[in-house]
């Protein structure tokens, strides 16, 4: 693969919700940028087999080898959270408590001292609207994180 030199690989103010992103093609990352966000996705390895008589010890696998589009795999429901989260966030929050309000106001005010990023206002909406708001209006939601923990922790919601 060859490796591809990125002067500023800073695109996005942290501040604010990211509009652009490096492009990966079947060869890994480019230099080309993305005017979007990047979807939530992650990376399929596939380990290489086990050599017989090799060298004793856990050693880390790098990820080098097939970047092809059948090794990444969307987030769905990440995606689809966030997209729900988003349009919530565009039509200024309804469906929450009057303390929940003045929090959010609060943590997203632009004159604070001490901006928070947008990952953690986002990761705080996003708890808000699990809490608050998907019980209401996104059943699915519920329903999902239902079914996923009934995998994972039978019996323990």
């Amino acid at each position: 693969m060859p490796s591809v030199v990125i002067e500023n690989p800073v695109l996005n103010s942290p501040l604010v919700e990211p509009t652009r992103h490096f492009k990966f093609n079947d060869e890994g990352i480019t230099n080309e940028i993305v005017d979007a966000r990047r979807r939530s996705a992650y990376f399929i390895p596939i380990p290489p087999p086990k050599k017989k008589g090799g060298t004793s010890g856990a050693q880390q696998l790098g990820l080098t080898g097939d970047w092809t589009a059948e090794r990444v795999k969307d987030s769905e429901f990440i995606n689809q959270a966030r997209d729900k989260v988003a349009a919530w966030r565009g039509s200024h929050y309804p469906n929450i408590t009057r303390v929940t309000r003045d929090l959010l106001e609060y943590w997203t005010d632009p004159t604070r001292e001490r901006r928070l990023f947008f990952c953690q206002i986002e990761a705080l909406e996003t708890a808000i609207y699990l809490a608050e708001v998907a019980p209401k209006l996104d059943t699915w939601i519920e329903n999902s994180l239902c079914a996923k923990n009934e995998l994972a922790n039978a019996g323990l919601y």
